[in-house]
């Protein structure tokens, strides 16, 4: 790689880890940045897992005193992660390049329609449950097909798995924040453990992406307090649109 195509990346790291640290949605960026540079659709959606990881990590750090108090019922979900994850980057690799640039379109659209829609799909704040309320099969069977899209995509999963969460379990959103960000980390870790063993991961792209990743995540918390979040949100839907339109074009 040229250095332009490094400070490239790193640029889109940076990017990446300081919207999702801010409103969400940069994955957008870091799966746009790849394939702008000519990696394949499928080598650039495991490399982008790999470099937004860290960030997953340290979102989880602030939580784990609730997390403590409700590890039993995390466990439940995070075996459902487990089997769906690995299902979910599976399917990834069984398709090829050329089928899966077919529907990158399309999961863009879909990402990007959730990510607007985040807001209304955001549980509204209720009383903290005494224990774990997972209200039978339903939350691990939903956090199951959550996993298959997060195993095989990823965009836009923190909304979904906030959503579905909040349909399941009677906590409030810090409680629901806190098991999405744990759950967040096992979906990525697995699929990351698939991509390397499928030898699909671009490497370069990856040491080029994490550095800033690392940086944006922490400016991510200077931006949160002098930037609207909303015209965050009108960022990334546009760029998300436009990656929409640009895959259909060339596709």
């Amino acid at each position: 790689m040229t250095l332009l195509t490094i400070a490239l990346l790193f640029l889109a790291g940076f990017a990446a880890a300081a919207i999702n640290a801010v409103a969400g949605g940069g994955t957008f960026i870091s799966f746009g940045a790849l394939t702008l540079i000519g990696v394949p659709p499928i080598s650039a959606n495991a490399t982008s897992s790999i470099a937004q990881l860290p960030g997953y990590f340290t979102s989880t750090l602030p939580y784990l005193k609730d997390i403590r108090s409700i590890w039993r019922g995390i466990a439940v979900l995070a075996v459902a992660s487990i089997a769906g994850s690995s299902l979910g980057a599976l399917l990834l690799l069984w398709l090829n390049n050329e089928q899966f640039a077919a529907a990158v379109p399309w999961l863009l659209i879909g990402a990007t329609g959730l990510f607007a829609a985040g807001p209304f799909l955001k549980p509204k704040p209720r009383e903290a449950a005494a224990t774990s309320e997972w209200r039978g099969l339903a939350a691990p069977a939903m956090q199951f097909v959550t996993s298959i899209y997060g195993g095989f995509f990823g965009a836009g999963m923190g909304i979904m798995m906030l959503a579905t969460l909040g349909l399941t379990d009677a906590g409030d959103y810090h409680r629901l924040n806190a098991i999405k960000n744990v759950l967040a980390n096992v979906i990525a870790i697995v699929a990351i453990t698939v991509f390397v063993a499928g030898g699909v991961v671009h490497w370069p792209g990856a040491l080029a992406l994490i550095p800033g990743v690392a940086l944006g995540g922490y400016a991510g918390v200077w931006i949160a307090r002098r930037v609207p979040q909303i015209a965050v949100r009108i960022f990334v839907i546009a760029v998300g649109l436009f990656l929409a339109g640009y895959y259909f074009v060339i596709g």
